[in-house]
């Protein structure tokens, strides 16, 4: 019998909880975003990698201002968010080929949300068979590649990224 491990979950599951907002502080040390996995820092709004992964590319798209209430948001917030979210649906379709995405928010305690106070797009490409026995059976997750690994393939997508182009990904295979 094959076992996998994903010790780094625990750390998600049991460890301690950070002083303050933990999506506040990532985009405010603009010296570490390899090391907090922020992938691009708008005007408005930032892409983050999960570190606590649903799946291979999970990203968050989060407004720099620190609110809990969607209709709050400005609209240059709303704008910049949604242009944020598909550039980054571009370049997962780019860089991992998926077949699909899942993107939500759970805004409160009632609707699922980890961090309640400060709202979040998540964004993960998904694929036919992406699902398995492990989360049902063994609580775990099986993730391919490094979380740094990941964020090295993805950064180059958003260089430059203040011009979010009009296409929409395509889905299903290699580009041509």
């Amino acid at each position: 019998m094959e076992r996998l491990f994903a010790p780094w979950r625990m750390e998600f599951i049991t460890g301690k909880r950070e002083e303050g907002c933990v999506f506040c502080k990532a985009p405010a040390a603009t010296g570490h975003f390899r090391e907090n996995l922020v992938l691009h820092m708008g005007r408005h709004a930032y892409v983050i990698m999960n570190r606590f992964p649903y799946g291979s590319g999970h990203l968050l798209v989060i407004p720099l201002r620190h609110t809990p209430d969607f209709t709050s948001l400005t609209e240059a917030e709303s704008l910049e968010l949604s242009q944020l979210l598909q550039r980054s649906m571009r370049v997962l379709a780019d860089v991992y080929h998926p077949e699909g995405f899942n993107v939500g928010m759970n805004l409160g305690a009632a609707a699922g949300a980890g961090i309640r106070e400060h709202l979040h797009w998540h964004l993960l490409p998904r694929w036919f068979g992406d699902t398995n026995f492990l989360p049902v059976f063994a609580d775990t997750k099986s993730i391919p590649e490094f979380l740094t690994e990941t964020y090295d393939r993805l950064r180059p997508g958003f260089d430059g990224a203040a011009g979010v182009g009009p296409a929409a990904p395509r889905m299903g295979g290699p580009r041509p």
